[in-house]
C-alpha cells in the first residue's frame, strides 16, 4: 500500500510498503494485516448452456482519489452461482484511515486479463472498516448490477497471526465411494479453517485426480496462518467431493484434524475415516466412505524480503533501452526518445521511478546500463547490448542521474536500427546472476521499450533459463503499440514456457507505461508506476531463496569491481 502521511501542510510519501525502507527501522508499519475470504449467493447466469464462471476482482481508492486501483483477483470458480473463492486478499488495516474497496464480479469468457472482455455480474462498495467493524466480521451486501436482483457478496475478514511458518502436506485416499454412474470417482480435498465464531473458511483445494478411487495427491504449501491462523490445535475440516464437469461436485465424506494432530506424522492417528453424515444416519451397518491418509508433514519457518535485506543480499540493478528505430527520430517531437527540456520522455520517467526506489537497496550505487538494437560508430554495426556510457569494457554508470547522463549521450552518437531482440539483454545479465547464487546478490533487469519485440522464441527460452538463477525481469512498454505479444511474458496466469520446460519461477513484471501517462502529480504518478512494476519483487526474491534453500545471514559482500572481473 502506498502510505500518505500528512502533518499540518507538510505531506510525505513512503515507498511502497513492498520496497519500504522505513520498514528496516520499524517505523510506519501497519497496526494490522487481515486477510478478505471472498463468497457470493445467488449471481447471475449469463452462459446458455451452463452456469456463469466468476471471478472476483478487489480494488482499493488511494487516499484522496476519487478512481480505483485494482488491487488483486481470485481464481475462476467454473460453473457455479454460489462461488466460495479460496485465494484471500491480503491487506493491510489501518484503524485511522477510511480504507475504500470495491468488489467486481464476472463472468469469464476466455483466457484474456483484460476484464471488458468478460460478462459483468456487479459490484459492491464498501470500507475495510465495515468488514472489521461487522458482527463476526462478517459482512454481507447485495450487488448492483445489469439486473435488479444480481446476488449477494459476502466478505469474511480475520486478523492474520506474524506467524511465518510453512506447513507442507501430503494425502493419498484408498477405497472411496464410487460416485459416477459410469467410471470411477474424480476425487479432490478441500480444506476449511474453523473460525474464532465456530464458522468455518475454505482455505485450500487440492488438484483433482481422474477415474481413481486411491488417489494420491500431490504435495502443498500453505501457510500456517492460513490453515489454522497459527493455532495449532484450531480445527481443520476437511472435505472429499467428486468432481464433475458442471460444478454441483459430490460430497464423499469429512474428516476433521489440527496441526498438532498432523505435526505427529505420518501413523494410524493420521488414518482418517471419511464420514458422510447423510449416509451415516440412514445406513445401519454405515462405516466410512473410505479412508484418507497422511503422507508427509513438514513444518518450517518462512523468511521474508527483509529478512535478506538485513542479512546483507543487495539487488544488483541493470537498465536496458531500446534504441530501436520503431521508437521515431530522437530529434523530432514524435519520438518516444525526445528529450524535452521541460518535461522527461517516458523512457525518463520510467528510469526514474524504479530506480529511485531499487538504489537504495545496492550499496556502491554503481549501475549498468545497456541499450539493444542500435547501429554504433565507427562501424556501424547493429549491436544488441551496448553499454551506454560509450565505455567497451565497463559499463557502470553512478547512480540513477549517471544512467540518465548516459542515456541522454547515447541518443546523439548511435543510430536508432533494429531489430528489437530481448533475448541477448537478459542472457547477459543472466550470465552474471550465474556466478552469484550464494545469496549475496539478486539481479533486477528493467527493460524499457516500445514493445515490438521480433525474437519472442528466442526470449521465452533465455526467461526459462533465468528463472533458475537469482534474477527478476520489469518491462516497461512505452508509446501505443499493442502489447498483447508481452502479457505472454508476463507469467502471472500462464507460467512461461519454451520447448516442452516451464519456468520454475515467475520472475517476469510486464506493464504498460501508458497506464500511468496524463496524471495530475508527476510525483505521484511515478509512485504508483514503481509500485505496479515492483511489487511482486520482494516475493521472486524469496521464492528463489527458498528453492536454493539459502537462509538469511551475512553472506559475502560483493565485489566493487565484479563486473568487470566477470568479463576478465
Amino acid at each position: 500500500m502506498l502510505r500518505i502521511r500528512t502533518s499540518g501542510n507538510k505531506t510525505t510519501m513512503a515507498a511502497p510498503s513492498a520496497l519500504n525502507v522505513d520498514m528496516l527501522s520499524g517505523q510506519d508499519v501497519p497496526a494490522t494485516r487481515v486477510e478478505l475470504t471472498i463468497s457470493c449467493r445467488n449471481l447471475l447466469d449469463m452462459d446458455t448452456f451452463s452456469k456463469s464462471d466468476p471471478l472476483c476482482v478487489m480494488f482499493t481508492q488511494e487516499v484522496g482519489q476519487k478512481s480505483f486501483r485494482e488491487f488483486g483477483r481470485t481464481e475462476v470458480i467454473w460453473n457455479n452461482l454460489n462461488p466460495k473463492f479460496v485465494k484471500k486478499f491480503v491487506i493491510d488495516y489501518f484503524f485511522e484511515e477510511k480504507q475504500i474497496l470495491k468488489f467486481e464480479l464476472y463472468d469469464v469468457d476466455s483466457k484474456s486479463p483484460d476484464l471488458s472482455k468478460h460478462d459483468y455480474l456487479g459490484h459492491a462498495v464498501c470500507t475495510l472498516g465495515e468488514i472489521m467493524g461487522s458482527r463476526g466480521c462478517k459482512f454481507t451486501k447485495f450487488l448492483s448490477g445489469p439486473a435488479k436482483d444480481s446476488g449477494s457478496i459476502t466478505i469474511k475478514g480475520e486478523e492474520l497471526s506474524d506467524c511465518r511458518d510453512l506447513i507442507t502436506l501430503q494425502f493419498k485416499g484408498d477405497k472411496l465411494d464410487k460416485k459416477d454412474f459410469i467410471g470411477k470417482s474424480d476425487p479432490f480435498l478441500v480444506f476449511h479453517r474453523c473460525n474464532e465464531d465456530l464458522s468455518y473458511t475454505i482455505c485450500h483445494k487440492t488438484e483433482y485426480i481422474k477415474k481413481t478411487l486411491k488417489p494420491r495427491w500431490k504435495s502443498f504449501n500453505i501457510m500456517l496462518r492460513t490453515l489454522c491462523n497459527a493455532d495449532k490445535h484450531r480445527t481443520i475440516k476437511v472435505e472429499c467431493f467428486d468432481w464433475n464437469r458442471n460444478g454441483s461436485h459430490s460430497l464423499i465424506g469429512t474428516f476433521e484434524t489440527s496441526v498438532s494432530e498432523l505435526a505427529k506424522g505420518p501413523g494410524q492417528s493420521n488414518v482418517y475415516p471419511l464420514i458422510h453424515s447423510k449416509k451415516q444416519a440412514k445406513k445401519k451397518g454405515y462405516r466410512d466412505s473410505g479412508l484418507i491418509t497422511l503422507m508427509s508433514c513438514k513444518i518450517e519457518p518462512q523468511f521474508t524480503f527483509l529478512d535478506y535485506i538485513r542479512g546483507g543480499c543487495q539487488l544488483a540493478f541493470t537498465v536496458a533501452i531500446d534504441f530501436t528505430a520503431s521508437n521515431g527520430d530522437p530529434r523530432q517531437p514524435t519520438s518516444l526518445h525526445y528529450v524535452n527540456p521541460y518535461q522527461p520522455n517516458a523512457y525518463l520517467r520510467a528510469l526514474r521511478a524504479v530506480g529511485e526506489v531499487i538504489q537504495d537497496y545496492d550499496h556502491d550505487k554503481l549501475f549498468p546500463a545497456l541499450g539493444f538494437g542500435a547501429r554504433l560508430p565507427p562501424t556501424r554495426q547493429v549491436q544488441h547490448e551496448f553499454f551506454l556510457n560509450g565505455d567497451p569494457a565497463d559499463p557502470m554508470c553512478v547512480g540513477i542521474e549517471g544512467v540518465v547522463a548516459a542515456y541522454q549521450q547515447a541518443l546523439v552518437t548511435v543510430e536508432l536500427y533494429g531489430p528489437t531482440l530481448f533475448a541477448p539483454i537478459i542472457n547477459h545479465v543472466a550470465r552474471f546472476a550465474n556466478a552469484k547464487q550464494d545469496g549475496s546478490e539478486y539481479f533486477i533487469l528493467l527493460i524499457i521499450t516500445d514493445g515490438c519485440i521480433c525474437d519472442m522464441a528466442n526470449t521465452k527460452e533465455a526467461i526459462v533459463n533465468a528463472a533458475q538463477l537469482p534474477m527478476s525481469i520489469i518491462i516497461v512498454g512505452v508509446g501505443k503499440e499493442d502489447f498483447s505479444n508481452m502479457e505472454e511474458l508476463d507469467g502471472d496466469e500462464v507460467r512461461v514456457s519454451s520447448r516442452g520446460r516451464f519456468a520454475e519461477r515467475d520472475i517476469v513484471q510486464f506493464v504498460p507505461f501508458r497506464e500511468f501517462e496524463g496524471e495530475g502529480n508527476r510525483i505521484l504518478s511515478q509512485a504508483r508506476l514503481a509500485k505496479e512494476v515492483l511489487y511482486e519483487i520482494p516475493d521472486q526474491i524469496t521464492s528463489y531463496m527458498r528453492s536454493k534453500n539459502i537462509v538469511p545471514g551475512n553472506p559475502p559482500s560483493p565485489s566493487l569491481t565484479s563486473y568487470q572481473s566477470f568479463r576478465n
